[in-house]
């Protein structure tokens, strides 16, 4: 649709060699495991807190919900706020002191020292299995953007970015992640950023762009953000309140946020307990405001309108345009760059969506990494190796795990949007491990085979929702609770499910087994842990007190766009 500019090129040139610098720059600083897999734990709570929301900030975040804001309208925008505010402050004010005074290395880690071995053993390979399949969403998210904005083979661009992510991922570790992710963060802001600002001035205005998505689609639901929920037929995404509260919110929020690796992993680098706590609160605060550059650049798509007054764009989901060469809907962030930007804007803005998916590949395969190293290969292959051993394993199942990851790229392309192929997979794996690692923390009954059986039985039950509906469409009436549901309400009812049968497995097994000995809970769970102090001497210095911020912020927020 456009050629790069030679000031473009040399922009995105300049990002390329910039993160394979940093890689080599960092790898003399990564020569234990401790620094190769934690960062040394000497970020601050800033670093920290960025590197958190930008490891979150791939492909997810900046084609699937600007395609889904398309597609669904403003109901996308739940996932930024109602589906991970609440959950991020509770990672931060209530289970880092756990993460964190236990120094485990992986939330795998943790349910090692709570459940054994049985429980660890089935949340890592889950998660490697995850991360290793998010990554290849954001490499062909990427691919993507290269074949729609510069006519790129897919092939040549997945293994670009791949090659890009593995070699600087496996010279530094997570310390060369981070600091690229603090840097993408910059990057993504400064690159996106001009698409909202110019389409609102060419919808001349928030008022006036309302009012054209309503006259274009026909449907004024289209920019509400809750007062269509009363009914599964009332809004675009054909999902029910509690759905989305109980869900998302809830169960899908707070599995993604407080259990996946991915995101944890980057608080667990923090130099201090204070630290730990205030990153996911500093991280809570910028996610609020990444719909700026999300979700209205689907909404402006949405109003954009031609002199005849027809929609500018008339994207389609994936099969379809797969079949007829239409453009998705997972295209429309890489048509609005281009709709919008210049030589050396168009640059800069191409380097921030790259810098978007390299972040969220490096971030799933840096996990992938260290859950492999030490919760699969180390407890139960090699027990024994030494600690450069464990760094040379890392480095060599970074590449291994980039090598399968280029493999689970092409799965995406059969997907109606990347949204509904991620959403499935946080059914999948998130929603149990969140019923696990919960009733860990907060029950100490909960017995080793409670936590086992609990998280095996979650996890088959989602999987075995998902093919009962690929097999009978009916079935998604049931899991739904509703013929009017469509996919995407089937995904967050399928995880409210498969937590609760994780719950109630592990609640049943564990009253009909032998309890563990309270001394063996210290440091695991709370009422038997003293925490620490965090160090913080006034209320400016308390984490609680930037929540309750945050928190306040985000209500206001929902009020306002209801």
């Amino acid at each position: 649709m456009t050629r790069l500019n030679p000031v473009d090129v040399l922009i995105l040139l300049l990002y390329l060699a910039l993160v394979i610098f940093i890689g080599f720059y960092v790898k003399g600083a990564t020569n234990t495991s401790e620094e190769f897999f934690l960062a040394g734990r000497e970020m601050s709570a800033w670093v920290a807190g960025l590197s958190f929301v930008s490891a979150n900030l791939g492909s997810l975040e900046l084609m699937g919900w600007a395609g889904a804001a398309y597609q669904y309208g403003m109901l996308a925008t739940h996932w930024y706020w109602i589906g991970a505010i609440p959950a991020m402050l509770f990672l931060g004010i209530v289970m880092m002191p756990f993460y964190y005074i236990s120094k485990t290395h992986s939330v795998p880690g943790y349910l090692h020292l709570r459940f054994g071995e049985g429980a660890r053993a089935v949340s890592a390979v889950s998660f490697a299995l995850m991360t290793i399949l998010m990554s290849g969403v954001n490499m062909y998210a990427m691919a993507v953007v290269m074949q729609t904005v510069l006519g790129w083979n897919l092939t040549f661009s997945i293994w670009v970015g791949a090659g890009t992510v593995a070699l600087y991922v496996m010279l530094g570790g997570l310390r060369s992640a981070i600091i690229n992710e603090v840097l993408q963060f910059v990057l993504i802001w400064a690159g996106a950023a001009t698409i909202p600002i110019l389409g609102l001035i060419e919808a001349h205005g928030w008022t006036n762009l309302k009012a054209q998505i309503a006259a274009n689609v026909g449907n004024a639901n289209y920019t509400h953000l809750w007062n269509t929920l009363g009914g599964f037929r009332d809004n675009p995404m054909g999902v029910h309140w509690t759905g989305i509260v109980f869900g998302l919110g809830f169960v899908i929020s707070f599995g993604y946020w407080t259990t996946d690796f991915l995101v944890v992993q980057r608080v667990l680098s923090a130099n201090s307990l204070r630290s730990a706590k205030m990153a996911p609160v500093i991280g809570a605060a910028f996610k609020m405001a990444v719909p700026l550059i999300v979700i209205l650049p689907g909404l402006i798509a949405l109003g954009l309108h031609n002199a005849d007054g027809s929609m500018v764009f008339h994207l389609v989901p994936g099969s379809i345009a797969k079949a007829t060469g239409q453009h998705s809907y997972d295209d429309v962030l890489p048509l609005m760059l281009i709709r919008y930007c210049g030589p050396g804007l168009l640059g800069l803005g191409i380097t921030a969506l790259i810098a978007g998916f390299m972040s969220g590949m490096a971030g799933n395969i840096s996990a992938f990494s260290t859950v492999w190293t030490y919760d699969l290969y180390g407890a139960f292959i090699n027990k024994r190796a030494s600690d450069r051993h464990y760094v040379a394993m890392g480095r060599w199942s970074t590449v291994i795990g980039m090598l399968v990851s280029i493999a689970t790229a092409y799965l995406v392309m059969n997907a109606a949007s990347i949204m509904d192929y991620v959403q499935a997979l946080f059914s999948f794996f998130i929603a149990p491990l969140f019923g696990t690692v919960i009733l860990g923390m907060l029950w100490k009954r909960a017995t080793r085979a409670g936590g086992f059986w609990g998280l095996l039985a979650g996890t088959l039950a989602s999987i075995g929702m998902f093919v009962w509906v690929r097999v009978n469409a009916d079935g998604l009436r049931y899991i739904a609770m509703s013929s009017d549901a469509r996919p995407m309400a089937e995904n967050l009812y399928r995880a409210l499910w498969s937590w609760l049968i994780c719950v109630g497995v592990t609640v049943i097994v564990s009253l009909m087994t032998k309890p563990i000995p309270t001394a063996q809970l210290a440091g695991l769970v709370y009422g038997v842990t003293p925490l620490p102090s965090d160090g913080a001497e006034n209320l400016w210095q308390k984490p609680v007190f930037w929540a309750v911020v945050v928190i306040v912020v985000f209500f206001i927020l929902n009020i306002v766009f209801f």
